[in-house]
């Protein structure tokens, strides 16, 4: 009976659509979701990031999240050295409510990235990323109040849905700023902001004028050594959006398990915690050019009796193809 009941709370939040985008607990392995002036912010010649996240998995499906993208530096000869030009591309599926709901969303991205100083130690950048919306509702495979009676269920589909009024499509615009910087060269550490649906796209699957409310977030977060191989990374994420907010905190330890700077074999443990939701523990492997993330949200909220306190795994892929030129300049940037 608890679960009928969360069940039926997950189908009002499907037509409420006023909460809050999807995310990722693992959003700094999620560049192009987290902040459009991330694109293009990484050391190498190209990037491909791959997430995949599977929330309150006890109820068959309730939210599934997947997002691949790609982005990379260019014209590198023509601009200052230490500045970034970045372009990228990113697609985006998102179903609720055992596919009842399904979000689809195609973006491009860019931003320039400004070195302050000769050693580019010091960076600001601005990012810009247009995406066009697709949202399909399924509503042959719902049940509305008005398709039960005393004696049984009747089947008839609530007439003020028709057959045109059942997807929609948009185009939604998002900005953002990141600044990074490192005193030694060794460290680093990072601020930034983003705003998605900058343009109040229009949003509503029935008659009326429901325009979806600005996503603002605020990350945060830094790379101390310790010692000769191994590092701290930390990390911090809060975003509001209408009256939902979320904020998430943590850190993992870096461990250089073959004591080798020049080829890394990096193993990362660490957690993160959401706020009055979940714990997260997380795990990494970062190898040659590959970054692979694993995690579990384990549900700490008035929600753990129906999720038996599973919130939700994660996944994450991010490949950097590296130059093969030694003297290519190296650009400090975020991991974390």
């Amino acid at each position: 009976m608890r679960k009928l009941l969360f069940c039926f709370s997950l189908i009002c939040c499907v037509f409420s659509l006023k909460a809050q985008d999807p995310n990722f607990s693992q959003f700094f392995a999620s560049p192009l979701t987290l902040n459009p002036a991330l694109t293009g912010k990484f050391d190498g010649v190209f990037r491909v990031a791959g997430n995949y996240r599977n929330q309150w998995p006890t109820i068959n499906n309730a939210f599934t999240t997947a997002t691949i993208s790609m982005d990379a530096g260019i014209l590198r000869n023509t601009i200052p050295d230490y500045d970034q030009f970045g372009v990228g591309i990113m697609a985006f599926t998102d179903k609720s409510g055992n596919g009842v709901l399904q979000n689809n969303f195609l973006a491009l991205s860019t931003a320039y990235h400004k070195a302050l100083d000769e050693n580019g130690f010091h960076q600001i950048g601005l990012g810009f990323q247009g995406t066009y919306v697709n949202k399909r509702l399924d509503i042959a495979s719902l049940k509305f109040e008005s398709m039960l009676r005393s004696d049984g269920f009747t089947g008839l589909m609530d007439e003020s849905f028709s057959s045109n009024q059942i997807k929609l499509s948009y185009f939604d615009m998002n900005l953002g700023v990141l600044y990074n910087g490192t005193t030694d060269g060794s460290n680093n550490f990072y601020f930034g902001a983003s705003m998605y649906h900058v343009n109040h796209p229009k949003e509503t699957f029935k008659q009326g004028n429901y325009l979806l409310d600005p996503r603002v977030t605020i990350q945060a977060g830094g790379m101390v050594p310790v010692g000769e191989y191994n590092a701290f990374h930390f990390s911090a994420n809060h975003s509001r959006q209408a009256n939902a907010t979320n904020t998430v905190i943590g850190g993992a330890y870096m461990i250089n398990v073959a004591q080798d700077l020049g080829n890394p074999t990096n193993l990362y443990l660490g957690s993160w915690y959401r706020f009055g939701d979940a714990i997260i523990p997380y795990v990494g492997l970062e190898f040659g050019e590959f970054q692979l993330g694993a995690s579990y949200d384990v549900n700490t909220s008035s929600l753990k009796p129906a999720s038996n306190m599973r919130g939700g795994a994660e996944i994450s892929l991010i490949y950097i193809k590296k130059h093969t030129d030694p003297n290519a300049k190296k650009l400090n940037c975020p991991k974390f």
